[in-house]
């Protein structure tokens, strides 16, 4: 009887120590734990809910206003147009993205050098947004001297159309000839067949009078035809006389000159390298020359990559730049977990490359792929360097985000911090889901 009464009270005495060491553990995970706990709840907890009860004031923060900092949003132009351009990054950027990591990461299966292709992609994870933008920034100068994609597009460009022979050339004034800037440029007087003219031109540099021009000479009159000298009107030195062709003054070859009569062109002549030109087979009669406006048209400038209408897809295009290959490897990862049996069954029963890749590759690809693109969602709402980097001054408010208008409403001038903390509430109320979804995801997917 006496070891049946002292049974219990072995089984407590010894459940006694666990008990204590497991409270020990736990205090001690409390212990390793709470730091953790105050850091996030001083740059995490604490923002958020200042930022909450702080968009509920006004810009000062003296007078409560409630709901009206909300109201502001739906009634700024510059917000509506900042949440416009958030949500076209939300659709495009993480769609493009997936797409791109999907197709890049299929593509690396079937070459030789699948490692060093995908270390080069990834590389651009390792530059921090702030230089990613300052290169992009430079990319995209609208100078092609300076900015390598018009240099590209202006090689393009000129490799299938000429350029303007003498962009900067302009008519002396008073001297015969009349038009405005850019030409085109007419005679003054009318000419008839057997006549001579002489049409000087100003505002060519030195260096820009090609190679192979030489003295300007005029040639002799003939019968039936007009002709005369398109020259630089500029002696060396600035010694020479207005209007007339004096020594070591040269011609400008190249230049089309046309006769014109009603309106309509009778002939077409190329100056020499002397100037000189000669528009036959015209009719008796009086036409007036031309110099058309081609001779004088802008050189090609190449895209304004950061205007108005494309700074945000030329900063989205920054962004591919950079998020690429994290989309690739991801995907890469879950495409070598596919089952290859599946793949090969495919193959022998006569599928092609593409009815695997539609029907089996991508299904099977489907957890991965969300939960890529739900992280580039979350990530693009809160997306903020490229924007304030790369859009020039005078389109920043063309390429804003929600990001970036919450910080100049609060930090960048605007000074009213009640409509920024407002908007970094929305901002978060729009991330949230996102986020929510992801871990949800990653829980599954550990289950």
């Amino acid at each position: 009887m006496a070891d049946t009464a002292t049974a219990p009270l072995t089984a407590r005495a010894a459940a006694d120590p666990r008990r204590r060491a497991l409270r020990r553990k736990r205090r001690l995970a409390v212990v390793f734990v709470l730091p953790a706990l105050l850091l996030l709840g001083a740059l995490v907890v604490y923002p958020v809910l200042f930022s909450v009860g702080r968009s509920l004031f006004d810009a000062g923060g003296d007078r409560f206003v409630g709901a009206g900092n909300y109201a502001a949003i739906v009634r700024d132009p510059a917000t509506l147009k900042a949440i416009r351009n958030s949500t076209l990054w939300v659709v495009v950027a993480p769609t493009l993205l997936t797409g791109l990591g999907l197709l890049l990461a299929v593509l690396t299966e079937k070459v030789r050098w699948a490692t060093a292709f995908k270390l080069v992609l990834f590389l651009p994870m390792a530059v921090s947004f702030l230089a990613a933008g300052i290169i992009f920034r430079l990319a995209y100068e609208q100078n092609p001297d300076r900015g390598v994609l018009n240099a590209a597009v202006v090689a393009v460009h000129d490799a299938f159309h000429d350029s303007a022979a003498y962009p900067t050339a302009r008519a002396r004034e008073h001297r015969g000839l009349a038009g405005g800037p850019g030409g085109p440029y007419s005679t003054e007087q009318t000419v008839r067949p057997g006549e001579s003219v002489s049409l000087g031109l100003v505002g060519v540099a030195p260096e820009a009078v090609p190679a192979g021009a030489r003295a300007a000479a005029a040639p002799a009159p003939g019968a039936g035809s007009i002709t005369g000298l398109v020259y630089l009107d500029f002696a060396p030195g600035g010694a020479g006389t207005p209007g007339a062709v004096d020594p070591g003054e040269k011609g400008l070859p190249g230049i089309t000159v046309e006769a014109v009569r009603d309106g309509r062109v009778a002939a077409t002549a190329t100056a020499a390298p002397d100037g000189s030109f000669r528009l036959t087979g015209l009719a008796d009669g009086a036409y007036t020359v031309r110099l058309p406006a081609a001779n004088f048209a802008a050189p090609y400038r190449g895209v304004d990559w950061l205007g108005p209408a494309l700074v945000t897809p030329a900063i989205i295009g920054a962004y591919l730049w950079v998020w690429t290959g994290f989309a690739m490897v991801l995907i890469g990862a879950g495409l070598s977990a596919i089952p290859r049996d599946a793949l090969e069954a495919a193959r022998m029963d006569g599928a092609s490359e593409g009815q695997i890749f539609r029907r089996i590759t991508v299904p099977l690809l489907a957890p991965v792929l969300t939960v890529v693109f739900v992280t580039l969602v979350i990530n693009v709402m809160k997306v903020f360097d490229l924007v304030y980097i790369i859009a020039p001054g005078p389109v920043q408010e063309e390429a804003n985000v929600l990001a970036t208008r919450m910080w100049l409403v609060s930090f960048g001038g605007g000074n009213d911090q009640g409509l920024g903390s407002a908007l970094s509430v929305v901002l978060l109320l729009l991330v949230v889901p996102a986020m929510v979804f992801n871990i949800r995801r990653f829980r599954r997917s550990g289950a």
